[in-house]
């Protein structure tokens, strides 16, 4: 059994539009049966933030797999259920790694997840990102910098997004065309674009999540794991979202700092149940957006 906490009732969502049932009740049915299918994720990540991203992963009932190394990260691909690649400490054993991960899952027509870190800051991730996307990620994941880096921008202060969401809807808008993926945009009000130009807004989580090591990054590989339970890459990165953020608000609510925020998070993502999930999302979807 997972311990349930008090949540307040669903109020109106982001923007003053009213939050749409049917998006909250998708992200707990997706919950469930991640749960029930406690999915197997390979994660080529960075090294500031893999035990971090392990945990995560774990918490919330998935099964992570550091395999990150070249000659093997093909044939893990293969049997993995999602993939995530992180551009954040992109070493030439990772690059070579990532190459063989995501030809593998582009050949078996699988999923898996781009967060380009730092991406548009510095010159050989960025061209790493660049060159990667030509292989289709079913979800781009990133802040808003990191995404306009992506697409073709300056990006923003290391991993340090300079700009805001609204500022990389275009941008986001040129990966999905370039690349058929869902984008997700991190920020104090996430935004996800779908392939079709659909958007849906996530007006939860915490500034804590930028106090920690690993804040966004685990939340590519939560939407690693979800890619094995929703065919929609745009539904999977909005049930991610919505389940890591709304964890986030419950662990900041009872901690003192950073510190102990960081453990919170783990055990909110544990207890979280999915229906808390449809009692407490305030997923709005925007009127028109394409």
């Amino acid at each position: 059994m997972r311990d349930a906490v008090p949540l307040p009732a669903r109020t109106a969502g982001a923007e003053g539009a009213p939050p749409d049932p049917a998006l909250a009740e998708d992200a707990a049915t997706a919950l469930e049966e991640l749960r029930a299918a406690a999915p197997l994720v390979q994660c080529i990540t960075n090294t500031v933030v893999a035990n971090v991203t392990a945990n995560v992963l774990l918490a919330v009932g998935a099964s992570p797999a550091m395999t990150d190394i070249q000659g093997e990260g093909g044939i893990f691909a293969e049997l993995a259920d999602g993939l995530l690649v992180n551009t954040g400490t992109p070493t030439a054993e990772q690059r070579g790694a990532a190459y063989e991960a995501v030809g593998a899952r582009q050949r078996a027509g699988l999923a898996w997840v781009l967060d380009p870190v730092a991406v548009g800051a510095l010159p050989v991730r960025t061209a790493l990102a660049r060159d990667l996307l030509r292989h289709r990620p079913a979800i781009v994941r990133g802040n808003a910098s990191e995404i306009m880096g992506l697409a073709g921008g300056a990006g923003g202060r290391g991993t340090d997004a300079t700009h805001g969401v609204d500022a990389a809807r275009d941008a986001a808008a040129a990966i999905a065309a370039q690349a058929g993926s869902a984008v997700a945009v991190s920020g104090p009000v996430d935004l996800v674009r779908a392939p079709d130009g659909s958007v849906v807004r996530v007006p939860h989580g915490t500034p804590l999540l930028t106090r920690i090591t690993g804040g966004g990054c685990a939340l590519g590989a939560l939407m690693a794991a979800f890619t094995a339970v929703r065919a929609d890459p745009a539904a999977a990165a909005t049930a991610a979202t919505t389940v890591y953020t709304l964890a986030a608000e419950d662990a900041a609510a009872g901690c003192a700092g950073p510190g102990s925020f960081a453990v919170a998070l783990l055990d909110r993502l544990h207890a979280i149940t999915p229906e808390q999930l449809a009692a407490r999302a305030e997923l709005v979807r925007e009127e028109g957006a394409r």
